[in-house]
């Protein structure tokens, strides 16, 4: 098996600590920025940082999902961390300021892909796929962040 990877960046014109919080916020930022490759999402425990249980569904494409059930941590550095107890992915979501009206979102995901010839196509595909998901996710959290402000 070897570890599949699905990377994507984005910088966005607000202040560092908003887009840290926004990202941090599974009660209401979060479920409002998700794509519509994530359903059935909901907050198990916690709901703003490190303790928050959450699940949903992400569906990459229309005959491959995943029953994900996340357990948040932060991140060293500064970020949050995603861990699926589900599976092998985690993704973690890292803010780097760049001044103080701007920060780089970097989201990087990773988890063990299947062997064979599943495998081989899995670690063809899927990064791609993921990659235009958190890119769409990322997209949103801009958006948002500039109408609201937070």
């Amino acid at each position: 098996m070897a570890q599949v990877r699905a990377t994507a960046r984005r910088t966005i014109t607000a202040d560092p600590e908003k887009v840290l919080a926004a990202l941090a916020d599974y009660r209401e930022v979060r479920p409002a920025i998700l794509t519509e490759h994530y359903r059935d999402y909901q907050v198990e425990a916690g709901g703003e940082g490190s303790g928050t249980v959450v699940h949903w569904v992400l569906q990459a494409t229309s005959k491959r999902q995943r029953d994900q059930r996340v357990e948040v941590s932060t991140a060293p550095g500064g970020g949050v961390v995603e861990t699926d107890r589900n599976s092998s992915m985690v993704t973690t979501w890292r803010v780097r300021p760049e001044g103080q009206a701007a920060a780089t979102v970097e989201v990087d995901t990773t988890w063990d892909g299947a062997g064979g010839v599943g495998g081989f196509f899995e670690r063809l595909f899927a990064p791609k796929g993921l990659q235009r998901i958190h890119d769409g996710v990322l997209a949103n959290l801009e958006r948002r962040l500039a109408t609201t402000g937070g």
